[in-house]
């Protein structure tokens, strides 16, 4: 069980403030501590017009260190043409073979994001799932073309095509997400749900696969909490992760605290380890704490003490 664990940490909220060798030292410090991977978020304009763009920024890091992995933790599909979407990953095959994840979902906490890119939020999912079958053809190789409600192509091809298949985890707590992961995708990534609905996700993910003809994924099912940690201080911890979460989604914490661990790494890791249960084989933290400079730190310490859990639940 432990052996197939993975972990990722979010981009450190600091990170594009420092120079260019300590960024490289950041990254190096991420890899030594124990994570397979650096995810981030994807926004063309939320909220109040913040974001980042997932594949320019997976596309940086995955430069400031020769094996870490990259993710991104989720792209927003609906909100591009299939078609740039296969170049991007077809590109990161070549800039970084073997360590790109590609985590997809369909957005919808701020509806005027969609909006304002033309998308009626209403069709993002069927935008998505015609997205995802066209990509996956044309990095399988095939010349695409598709006929759909929402995108038309026509004698579509992707050259290089990828020596490593990119998995893709698809991300969203409705039951279209699960559907949409056991028709394209190598795993579910759940956000803000307890670990019994994890448990319950898997179990259908599998289920709707299986009576798909897909018998054989190597699942990587994950979760992707918020996290507050500080050293000694669970108050700390708690307000840290407080104000990341509120300053980010502009909403009140109440309505996330129900489903964001905090406490020290210890506390944390008890508090995360029935997901282990549930399946989740991969953990994205999105680490809060007092000062930006400890994320790093403090994340290591929660890797170290799951991974500990872990050795423990299989035994």
């Amino acid at each position: 069980m432990t052996d197939a664990l993975k972990f990722g940490l979010a981009t450190p909220s600091n990170l594009w403030k420092l120079d260019w060798q300590q960024r490289q030292q950041t990254v190096s410090q991420i890899a030594e501590s124990g994570f397979d991977h650096i995810f981030m978020a994807d926004h063309v304009s939320f909220r109040n017009g913040s974001g980042t763009d997932g594949f320019v920024e997976v596309a940086a890091l995955s430069q400031l260190h020769p094996t870490l992995g990259v993710m991104t933790g989720i792209y927003l599909l609906p909100l591009r043409h299939p078609l740039p979407i296969a170049r991007q990953l077809a590109s990161m095959a070549n800039l970084a073979p073997g360590r790109m994840i590609f985590g997809v979902g369909i957005g919808g906490e701020d509806p005027h994001e969609l909006e304002v890119c033309g998308v009626n939020p209403k069709r993002r999912g069927l935008r998505a799932n015609e997205s995802l079958a066209i990509i996956k053809e044309l990095l399988a190789g095939e010349t695409v073309t598709f006929e759909g409600k929402e995108f038309d192509v026509q004698d579509a091809i992707i050259r290089p095509t990828p020596k490593t298949p990119i998995p893709v985890i698809v991300g969203g707590r409705s039951d279209a997400a699960l559907t949409r992961t056991a028709t394209f995708g190598e795993g579910w990534l759940g956000v803000w749900c307890s670990a019994n609905r994890f448990s319950q996700a898997v179990q259908s993910v599998t289920e709707q696969a299986e009576a798909l003809g897909r018998n054989r994924v190597d699942w990587m099912h994950g979760y992707q909490p918020w996290v507050g940690l500080d050293s000694q201080d669970s108050h700390a911890a708690q307000t840290a992760v407080k104000n990341g979460m509120e300053a980010f989604y502009r909403i009140p914490f109440e309505k996330f605290e129900r489903y964001t661990p905090s406490g020290t790494p210890a506390e944390v890791a008890e508090q995360l380890a029935p997901y282990i249960e549930a399946g989740s084989r991969l953990f994205n933290l999105k680490v809060c704490a007092t000062h930006a400079e400890e994320e790093v730190a403090l994340g290591a310490e929660l890797v170290t003490e799951l991974r500990r859990l872990g050795v423990a639940l299989a035994s």
